[in-house]
């Protein structure tokens, strides 16, 4: 793993939040996008090397609208930087790691993207992101 990737922010009005982390952060959001597999929208903030991702749910059942009714909005993940996701994901599983998914999904923000299941790191939802190159036809 190289760095953070970023930070993810579960909440429940994306709108809201944006017009929040401007003023927090005295920038404004770089980027919204929709994952339909995740049901998830998102919004982007970058300040040099670190990026904040905020994520709110599509639907009243999915996975970000059920953390926030079990814990509230606030961090939702911590995303790590990898070289070779598939290579990042064999070596965790050897070292006794629980992957949520098998195989990398495509995620936000031109990314390759995988979770450790956080009963194995301390109760923290662990991201791994590969940027995709511009002609990838991985996914």
């Amino acid at each position: 793993m190289r760095k953070v990737e970023h930070i993810g922010i579960a909440v429940k009005d994306l709108e809201k939040s944006i017009g929040l982390f401007e003023k927090l952060l005295n920038i404004n959001c770089y980027k919204t996008e929709m994952v339909e597999s995740e049901q998830v929208n998102t919004a982007f903030f970058q300040q040099g090397e670190t990026k904040i991702e905020l994520v709110s749910s599509t639907t009243e059942d999915g996975v970000i609208a059920r953390f926030i009714e079990k814990k509230g909005e606030g961090i939702h993940h911590i995303a790590f930087d990898v070289d070779d996701i598939h290579a990042e994901m064999d070596r965790l599983v050897k070292e006794g790691f629980t992957l949520l998914n098998s195989e990398p999904k495509r995620g936000a923000d031109n990314k390759l993207v995988c979770f450790l299941h956080p009963k194995g790191t301390n109760g923290v939802l662990v991201e791994l992101c590969q940027e995709l190159h511009p002609d990838a036809h991985l996914l």
